[in-house]
């Protein structure tokens, strides 16, 4: 087949390195990887100059919320986030969604409500809730990439929070699908009726204790070794359970995510009041922040994804008990974590394998989140050493309520690509919706 488009850059991150290149791509996939010469005579090229050239990132942990909750947020505004932000296929979480995706048929009707809507290309999470184990493997057949479960109430009636009886039930009917899980336990939660009901931040970090995670990752820990099920450990929060994972590791099957909120703010600098930052698990220390960062760098962490759960501005209202918990962050992922790994001396290939290749590895992508022949051309052309303040104005999140509001990030998007097709240029959404619905191998 003949190459119909180039992509040509001085700095392109391949999974051999950062070197000068040209993308040839026939038919949305990436025919090869060349050298910074080898342009076919009469193809359009696309000169990326000195910017990056990176794989698209694939974020696996977005809660859409449609249908049932679109005025948080729906299919087209996230994903017209997503391509602004440089992702270019991201996994919906069940949750927050009416219904809830824990059945065959509450999948189709998300299906349903994403069709035509999408930017990027969009997979799905199911649920594990109690009671649904029988559901497990018909949607394993309709193509969820996995499952996710939480340990302590969600904040949704419609996605009810497992016990261990409960994950001893649906673990041994994976089938090699891996399980989410929010990791902290209710029995360490019980004081923040007494303490939150103010607007001190100091009050709500201390209602969601470190020991909530860490006895929750040391039950998951006993359950992957039992069962053998692959476990994922979402948003971690906590360095206090860095080293019960850094044993478990050696030789089960678990990964590791953190998220750009816990990268980028502290505890110390959260104003009383500021429930924008309101998440759980909670934004912990300066310290911790810095001790996630060192976990990184260890591969201790595997991916870094955004969490994005947005809401209505007036549910983040009250005190930290009745705010909601979420942050919205989908635009502004790649910048907030670049600007906190380029102090850090880290590498733009560190930041395509936390954002790229990394997540698609766990939702069982093989083409996607990397520059390598056979795979899709989703790609992201940004300049790291730009910076923009951010205005929430100009965000595409259905609301723009953000704890990075007036925040100075580097990094600036200026092209994405999906399958080669360019889905944002400068601040333009070219061309209808072009995004797939994703299925796993069933």
């Amino acid at each position: 087949m003949p190459t119909d488009l180039v992509v040509r850059g001085r700095r392109v991150v391949t999974p051999g390195g950062v070197a000068p290149a040209s993308i040839l791509i026939e038919e949305g996939r990436i025919a090869a990887v060349g050298e910074w010469d080898d342009l076919p005579a009469g193809v359009p090229v696309i000169e990326a100059g000195d910017a990056v050239v990176m794989p698209g990132l694939v974020d696996t942990h977005v809660h859409v919320n449609e249908p049932g909750r679109t005025h948080w947020e729906g299919f087209e505004t996230a994903t017209r986030a997503a391509a602004a932000g440089g992702i270019t296929t991201l996994v919906d979480m069940p949750l927050n969604s009416i219904p809830a995706t824990t059945t065959r048929a509450a999948l189709r009707v998300k299906r349903e409500a994403a069709g035509g809507k999408c930017r990027v290309d969009v997979g799905f999470w199911g649920g594990v809730v109690p009671g649904n184990a029988g559901e497990i493997a018909g949607l394993i057949e309709d193509g969820v990439l996995g499952f996710k479960s939480f340990l302590v109430p969600s904040g949704v009636e419609e996605f009810e929070h497992v016990t261990e009886a409960d994950l001893r039930e649906a673990m041994p009917r994976l089938n090699g699908a891996v399980l989410l899980v929010h990791a902290e336990l209710p029995g360490f939660l019980g004081t923040c009726v007494r303490t939150c009901a103010g607007d001190r931040y100091e009050d709500y970090l201390r209602s969601r204790p470190d020991a909530a995670e860490i006895e929750a990752i040391d039950l998951l820990i006993r359950l992957c070794r039992e069962t053998g099920a692959r476990v994922h450990v979402v948003h971690l929060a906590t360095a206090e359970a860095l080293p019960l994972l850094r044993e478990a590791r050696r030789h089960l099957p678990i990964t590791v995510e953190t998220c750009p909120h816990y990268l980028t703010f502290a505890a110390e600098e959260i104003p009383d009041g500021g429930l924008a930052f309101k998440c759980a698990p909670p934004i912990r220390s300066r310290e911790n922040r810095e001790r996630l960062w060192e976990a990184l760098r260890e591969g201790l962490i595997d991916l870094i994804v955004t969490d994005h759960s947005p809401s209505p501005p007036e549910l983040k209202r009250g005190g930290f008990r009745e705010a909601w918990g979420g942050i919205a962050s989908l635009q502004l992922a790649l910048p907030a974590v670049w600007t906190g790994a380029r102090a850090r001396s880290f590498s733009l290939a560190d930041l395509a394998l936390w954002m790229s290749g990394h997540p698609a590895r766990l939702a069982g992508l093989p083409n996607k989140g990397a520059i390598r022949p056979g795979f899709d051309a989703d790609l992201v052309i940004w300049e790291p050493e730009a910076s923009f303040q951010v205005d929430p104005q100009a965000l595409q999140h259905r609301h723009k309520l953000t704890p990075y509001a007036g925040r100075t990030l580097d990094g600036v998007v200026r092209r994405t690509l999906l399958r080669g097709e360019t889905i944002y240029h400068d601040g333009d959404f070219p061309g209808p919706p072009a995004g797939r619905l994703l299925k796993g191998a069933g």
